[in-house]
């Protein structure tokens, strides 16, 4: 897909910047993702827009937005991108139909790893991101061998988990990774409180 074409179809960079900031405030404001959390835009074959590791996400501004390449150099951008920025870059090689990624570390996803759970649908919504593939290590994705792993265990499903470390979601464009990472952390919340 060309740069032009992919502009058309997603917006352009000023306005990929802004739904970039609102989706990391809103999930912050959801308690889904939290200091240490990323997400990411593509921008075209080779770049991609993502959060820099240091920022506040709860006062987010476009400033504190980076660009990558699919090898995980920065670009451009104040601040450094994100240690994970390879989970993004592994995805996004593999899977051209991506166009945005979420990952975050959300409490009642991670909890279900922690316990042995694998996760069901347990409301109409959650059903969206089922079945999610488990990958089996709470390491950091923070080089291009576990973004590897990471991306073949995610294959070609909307969400993965991470055992003992946190979720992926990718969609069509940051709306939806957005909105199916609160789905899915919706469904881990009843689930798990069904278990009890």
């Amino acid at each position: 897909m060309s740069a032009a074409e992919l502009k058309r179809r997603v917006g352009a960079p000023a306005e990929l910047k802004q739904q970039l900031v609102d989706c990391i405030r809103m999930l912050e404001r959801s308690d889904i993702i939290d200091y240490n959390g990323h997400c990411s835009v593509r921008v075209d074959d080779n770049r991609v827009f993502i959060n820099i590791g240091s920022c506040q996400r709860s006062r987010l501004t476009v400033d504190d937005i980076c660009t990558i390449d699919l090898e995980a150099n920065q670009i451009e951008g104040n601040g450094n991108a994100p240690l994970e920025r390879h989970l993004h870059c592994g995805i996004y090689r593999v899977r051209p139909d991506v166009k945005a990624i979420v990952h975050a570390h959300p409490k009642w996803s991670t909890f279900l790893t922690m316990v042995g759970e694998s996760y069901q649908p347990v409301y109409a919504q959650g059903s969206l991101v089922y079945p999610v593939p488990l990958l089996d290590s709470p390491n950091s994705i923070n080089n291009r061998g576990m973004a590897d792993r990471l991306a073949a265990t995610l294959g070609d499903r909307p969400a993965a988990l991470m055992k003992s470390h946190g979720a992926v979601t990718v969609g069509k464009d940051i709306v939806e990774a957005f909105v199916l990472a609160n789905y899915m952390e919706e469904n881990a919340y009843r689930q798990y409180m069904a278990l009890q």
